[in-house]
């Protein structure tokens, strides 16, 4: 296979960038040294998340566990799912915190029946998903929220809360975490009101025609990053614990939480 491509977009903030840089070339290394050709020698930023995800040359990429189960189903083959130290997180599983913003004094989320609600991605699990699924339970089939601004990001959900622009937003828990660290000013405005549920966290892809030997090759250059003490500033500023082998069945727990907001009347966000 040639053109090969790769990208770590799903935690690539401004300050992870050069992490997530040395990450790859510590990967790229190791797959380089085992005689694997073609491997890129930089990640890729410029590639649309989709494009990215579906390109017949992928070697790794992370993508979110929604369109894993949707749009990627058959597309692409999983490689290993990462754990993460972030408060939320249950090794390779985790979700997001509902967030208000902190001079907001409702005690759960029930009381924010018709507030506004900014989510990130209509394919978003974390964003979307998830709080569809917890909403589902309050709703009794009808509208919950006045209105639902799609905003691109957690972190412009996140922002939209902070300013009062929004009401309530899902956060991933392993993004909240960054976030705390990298801007402590704009997550001081805003407090968790609650949790989701939990499901298996972002998972890392390669494409459907990557052969069997080359997944071997990733996962144990991705477990070397993982233990060598040479990267353990890497792991610390990523957050990262390791990796484990989901299986791809695991993450059917995201389409059971779909299905279960549409067997209760509540089939979209709004």
């Amino acid at each position: 296979m040639s053109g090969r491509v790769a990208g770590l977009p799903m935690y690539d903030f401004g300050h992870l960038a050069a992490a997530n840089d040395v990450m790859w070339q510590a990967v790229a290394g190791k797959l380089e040294a085992a005689g694997l050709r073609d491997v890129p020698a930089r990640l890729d930023r410029s590639l649309p998340l989709d494009r990215l995800w579906q390109d017949r040359g992928l070697l790794l990429a992370q993508t979110c566990g929604y369109p894993l189960m949707t749009s990627l189903l058959g597309r692409v083959r999983l490689v290993a799912t990462p754990r993460y130290r972030a408060f939320g997180c249950d090794g390779p599983r985790h979700g997001s915190a509902l967030i208000v913003h902190a001079d907001d004094d409702t005690s759960d989320l029930a009381g924010l029946l018709g507030c506004r609600c900014a989510a990130n991605q209509r394919h978003s699990n974390t964003g979307m998903n998830l709080l569809r699924a917890t909403v589902a339970d309050l709703a009794n089939g009808r509208p919950f929220f006045q209105s639902v601004t799609w905003t691109g990001s957690h972190r412009a959900s996140l922002a939209m809360v902070a300013r009062g622009k929004a009401d309530l937003a899902a956060i991933d828990v392993v993004t909240l975490a960054q976030l705390r660290r990298s801007e402590p000013e704009l997550t001081a405005q805003v407090r968790v009101l609650g949790w989701t549920e939990a499901t298996p966290g972002l998972p890392l892809i390669t494409s459907a025609e990557t052969d069997d030997e080359t997944i071997e090759l990733l996962r144990s250059a991705l477990f070397d990053v993982a233990s060598a003490p040479a990267h353990a500033a890497l792991r610390d500023d990523l957050l990262l614990d390791g990796f484990e082998l989901v299986p791809e069945t695991a993450y059917r727990s995201i389409l059971r939480l779909e299905q279960h907001a549409i067997d209760l009347g509540y089939p979209h966000l709004c």
